[in-house]
């Protein structure tokens, strides 16, 4: 097939009965769930996820969980409660903030990010969040994050992030992925159902997902569809609106942040097509002619792709084993 800008244009309705005939085989046959728990944001991931368990099972056997806790968007909660009601799911709140603090979530973050900006305050009304350069087309190179905080009169401050706090601040906020998955097995063995993915291919290949946090589930309806494939099932599946027209945004840090700002660097409609091009050997000089680049912006974004790819490589591992037998005493 030859690569075009129209490469990843779906079927959505059969893509919607296959993807609902795998749910049910896989959640009822081989998993001998009989039903779904999912976490929903407000996101348009989960939007598609809800709707497909809904499809699947009946909305009396989906549980629908939200877990918000103190620097998440209000609007979230407001979104994930109308695309309950638009599925006919009765919503769970799970505010998680008290366990956070108890692990020491906050704290730990907020140590990391004084060594930086030492005025920072998070509650005198101080925000914060952590971003990648966007400018991945025209300048390449590797991925290094800088520190933004928000004052609370709305004045900024951006400075480069050191290692020890850059690892600080992710491992603290990573509590909050690791919380939201208990909470998920908590009801999902509370109605003996399973815990399906709300992952695309974008965040699981490219490492876009927290080990044993948001990647600890039974089942991965969406991770083989890009970003702008799951926007094709949800336009077919009559997701609200409000949530297709959301920037996707990773609600973990107090400021307002994209996902694009914090970790993928490109639209999704761009990057889509050209990591799609990559993993099918296109050459450079012929995805830029298509896609309307430069053959270096095209190099660029095959580099960024690979990197992520690698250096997330541990995340999708499974637990390795050192040997098979134990070493007995010779006889």
């Amino acid at each position: 097939m030859k690569f075009n800008k129209q490469v990843l244009m779906l079927d959505p309705a059969g893509e919607t009965a296959r993807i609902v005939q795998s749910l049910r085989r896989n959640v009822m046959n081989v998993l001998h769930r009989r039903g779904a728990v999912v976490g929903i944001s407000g996101g348009v991931d989960s939007a598609v996820v809800l709707a497909l368990c809904v499809q699947t099972f009946g909305p009396d056997k989906v549980v629908a969980i939200m877990m918000p806790d103190k620097d998440s968007d209000p609007e979230s909660e407001q979104l994930a409660r109308q695309l309950a009601r638009q599925f006919g799911v009765e919503p769970v709140l799970e505010e998680v903030t008290a366990a956070l603090a108890g692990f020491g979530c906050y704290r730990r973050r907020d140590e990391a990010i004084r060594r930086v900006f030492p005025e920072y305050d998070a509650a005198s009304g101080y925000k914060a969040k952590i971003v990648l350069p966007q400018n991945l087309l025209d300048a390449g190179g590797l991925n290094f994050f800088s520190l933004t905080i928000v004052a609370p009169d709305g004045e900024e401050q951006t400075a480069t992030l050191p290692a020890k706090e850059y690892l600080q601040i992710v491992a603290a906020s990573n509590f909050k992925q690791r919380t939201r998955m208990a909470t998920l097995y908590y009801h999902a063995e509370l109605n003996n159902f399973a815990v399906i993915g709300t992952a695309n291919k974008n965040e699981h290949d490219q490492g876009f997902i927290v080990k044993y946090g948001d990647a600890g589930v039974d089942i991965k309806p969406i991770g083989h569809l890009y970003k702008t494939q799951v926007y094709q099932l949800a336009a077919h599946l009559n997701v609200p609106d409000a949530i297709r027209r959301r920037p996707p945004t990773s609600d973990t840090y107090s400021a307002a942040c994209t996902q694009e700002e914090f970790f993928f660097r490109l639209p999704f409609e761009v990057m889509d097509l050209l990591w799609f091009a990559q993993e099918h050997a296109v050459p450079e000089a012929e995805a830029a002619q298509v896609m309307g680049l430069t053959t270096a912006q095209v190099e660029h974004a095959y580099q960024d792709f690979s990197s992520k790819a690698r250096t997330t490589n541990y995340l999708r591992l499974p637990p390795l084993e050192i040997q098979e037998r134990p070493v007995s005493v010779p006889a």
